[in-house]
């Protein structure tokens, strides 16, 4: 902790210079999954990379004090020590803590427990005059919710108490092959009224064919039956693996996944995003290839060549979430306007049941009339392709209108075209700037200015301004440029090569003392 206050005030006394002048920062973290990049510039920047530490976890209380940049693999690595598990664990191993709460993140657990942020009991936060606070849901809940989701525009979050679990060894994952979208919508609803059922999620393959993974924990696996691995090089890719097993199935396919392979299942191959870089690699897809490229194959590499290359700003990356009632009517609109597949479908529980939520930009969650299920789409796919930029703007925007319609919403982290009125109108501005001008963050940027698309950067990825002329548009050199400068890297080991316990201070028998 000592570590920890003394970054705290570091932090703190930077943050009060630029408050004097009234002069927005950034903030670097030292890594991204995001779909916007992480540049590091000592000019403007609070630099708070080294808070990546697991400071405690409470068996007796079930908790973890963890920092922000603490990563998923980090997190459970410090907890299972512990015979524990976050109740909500992102699919990428990457994904920290901090990104998390600020940004909006679910998991097939979010089913039952919400997003991220809902299991966050409080937060240590330096607003930007230099003030360190503390927040929860029943101390300062209007700075708590307006943090949650904000994206940094509101402080900068340096402590949080996340909820854990008791772990088991095992999921049993049971993979429901259904007929049809509609047929897995209603799986899927199903599946939410049996409380026995802890992970949720679904693959839609095709029209006419869709898979529905319903999961709980479990200590010990049937005798006879095998582990199913999905993160070791010889491994199949999950999804792959799904589709192949339940194609001529009648019945449910079950199988038991140690407890580490299920949380982050879609590490390897980004979910299935991975794919398409063998396309567009002229690289055959197949077991072979796929084992010996395994390294550039995980999430933590693909977004660092994805951001080097500018690739990822051709692709139509969109995570929306609707209510059930309108889910089959966005899915024949998807279908028919763009044709992208597989879609990853994953329902989250997002209503907040007390009025110390109505806070921040999702105040509406704590409405009773909103639906407190969404079904959540996850769309990832090339767009139009080089050069035509144009047509990519108008189906991301043809996408964000249709979820607006349909009273949706969608994970921020994604790619947001909106003009700043179509913003507002899906996202609340008078809560969220309450609570700017309470805390004092109102000279910074708003969460519109974080997260709207960089026009200039997109259209210089579409048109290919990076490369010499006689390049453009021929593949692959742009990617080829990303995957260099991403084997190139300083931290190419620590993306390819998981730590076991990086960001634990203390042996997990010893945090208490």
């Amino acid at each position: 902790m000592d570590a920890h206050n003394d970054a705290v005030i570091s932090i703190s006394k930077r943050l009060q210079e630029f408050y004097a002048q009234r002069r927005p920062f950034r903030v670097y973290h030292g890594s991204t999954n995001s779909t916007r990049t992480s540049e590091k510039n000592s000019d403007n920047t609070v630099d708070t990379s080294k808070l990546n530490h697991v400071l405690k976890v409470d068996n007796a209380n079930k908790t973890a004090l963890v920092e922000p940049n603490v990563a998923m693999d980090s997190l459970l690595d410090a907890t299972e020590s512990s015979g524990l598990v976050p109740l909500v664990v992102m699919e990428f191993p990457g994904i920290t803590v901090g990104g998390g709460f600020s940004g909006t993140a679910g998991e097939s657990s979010s089913c039952r427990h919400g997003p991220f942020d809902s299991t966050i009991n409080w937060i240590e936060i330096v607003l930007p005059d230099g003030e360190v606070a503390r927040a929860s849901k029943s101390e300062k809940p209007d700075l708590f919710w307006g943090v949650a989701s904000g994206f940094g525009t509101v402080g900068i979050v340096t402590l949080l108490e996340v909820q854990l679990r008791d772990a088991k060894g095992f999921v049993e994952l049971t993979h429901y092959p259904t007929g049809s979208f509609t047929d897995a919508r209603k799986k899927i609803q199903e599946e939410l009224g049996n409380p026995a059922v802890e992970y949720l999620d679904a693959i839609v393959f095709s029209p006419k064919s869709a898979v529905v993974c319903s999961g709980c924990l479990v200590d010990t696996i049937p005798i006879g039956s095998k582990p199913r691995h999905y993160l070791r090089r010889r491994d199949p890719w999950f999804y792959l693996n799904v589709q192949k097993r339940v194609k001529k199935a009648t019945e449910p396919v079950v199988d038991y996944v140690p407890l580490a392979d299920y949380l982050f299942r879609w590490d390897r191959g980004g979910f299935w995003v991975a794919r398409y870089a063998y396309k567009y690699f002229f690289t055959p897809f197949n077991r072979i290839t796929r084992y010996a490229l395994d390294s550039y194959m995980h999430a933590r590499v693909m977004y660092h060549a994805l951001h080097k290359s500018r690739l990822s700003d051709t692709y139509i990356i969109q995570d929306v979430g609707v209510p059930f009632d309108a889910a089959d009517g966005f899915f024949d609109w998807v279908d028919q306007t763009l044709g992208i597949y597989p879609i990853w479908l994953c329902p989250l529980r997002l209503r907040r049941e007390t009025p110390d939520a109505a806070y921040g930009l999702h105040a509406n969650f704590a409405d009773p009339s909103y639906p407190e299920f969404m079904l959540n789409f996850g769309i990832w796919g090339p767009g139009p392709g080089p050069g035509d930029y144009e047509k990519l703007v108008r189906l991301n925007r043809a996408i964000e209108q249709k979820v607006c319609e349909l009273r949706g919403n969608k994970t921020l982290y994604a790619q947001a075209y909106y003009t700043e009125d179509e913003f507002w109108k899906a996202y609340d501005r008078p809560a969220y700037d309450s609570v700017r001008d309470k805390y004092r963050a109102s000279h910074l940027p708003s969460v519109y200015d974080k997260v709207k698309v960089d026009e200039n950067a997109k259209r210089n990825a579409m048109e290919g301004s990076r490369m010499p002329a006689a390049l453009r548009h021929v593949r692959p050199f742009q990617g080829l440029y990303g995957v260099y400068k991403a084997w190139r890297g300083d931290d190419y080991l620590l993306q390819t090569k998981k730590k076991k316990t990086p960001s634990v201070t203390t042996k997990p028998e010893r945090r208490d003392s």
